[in-house]
């Protein structure tokens, strides 16, 4: 089991959520975690729980991200933190999409530019993207979402390319509708949106994606999953829809 191989991992979004049943996981399994996230409170009770060493920090902060990764040389890298302002790129504010690119893409970008060197170096180490289906299927109303997802996807096939030689792997996982907090941060903590998202349905849970995580790392080290799909038994993807329109062409 590479587990004995790795000894450090750097886990971002990680203060509740998947982000935090993958710390605990992965401090299961012996590994020294850096957990980073903004959320002070909720990042110092993970602390104390579990023993991972906690960093107070947005994910957009390159010169702190450049600081933390130049004192440690990670072997295991979760980029999971992620963000989401569901709107058609039509009717979108400069914000979102400003918002979505810094958290969901350029934080990944700069994480892996600074992480994984020191791996390829090493000859060791394993990169995990928690990525979304949003990355390889549609549905309306996440235009922005969409493209930072499948610009990680595109990434998490790329770096394999760029680390090819050594035995750094990289695995995407995608995940479906899993039962977290996410929407209420995204749609607001209202019984509404519990209603919508969550009751009723029959949905993984945190704890399912965190598994996944230990299950890629816990393979050979000759054998790497590039990528998963993580998704309700009772949901599928894809669809067809045809309109007419409103009057025929001139």
């Amino acid at each position: 089991m590479p587990f004995s191989d790795y000894k450090t991992a750097l886990v971002t979004g990680a203060s509740s959520g998947m982000g935090a049943a993958i710390v605990r996981r992965l401090r299961a399994e012996g590994l020294e975690v850096h957990a980073l996230a903004r959320s002070r409170d909720s990042l110092m009770t993970l602390a104390g729980e579990t023993g991972c060493i906690p960093h107070v920090m947005n994910v957009v902060d390159l010169p702190a991200l450049t600081r933390l990764c130049g004192e440690v040389g990670f072997d295991v890298l979760v980029n999971n933190a992620g963000v989401d302002r569901p709107r058609k790129l039509l009717q979108s504010l400069p914000d979102d999409v400003d918002l979505l690119v810094d958290v969901n893409l350029r934080a990944v970008l700069h994480l892996c530019r600074l992480v994984v060197p020191g791996m390829v170096a090493r000859d060791r180490g394993h990169v995990i993207n928690i990525s979304s289906i949003a990355g390889a299927y549609h549905f309306g109303g996440n235009s922005i979402y969409h493209a930072t997802k499948a610009a990680v996807s595109m990434l998490s096939n790329q770096l394999r390319l760029d680390a090819f030689g050594k035995r750094v792997r990289v695995t995407e996982i995608c995940p479906g509708r899993v039962a977290t907090d996410i929407f209420a941060h995204v749609h607001g903590d209202s019984k509404e949106t519990y209603e919508r998202f969550i009751e009723g349905f029959e949905l993984p849970v945190a704890e399912d994606i965190a598994n996944a995580v230990a299950f890629v790392i816990a393979q050979p080290v000759a054998v790497n999953i590039g990528h998963l799909e993580i998704t309700p038994t009772l949901q599928v993807m894809g669809g067809l829809q045809t309109v007419r329109p409103e009057r025929p062409q001139a």
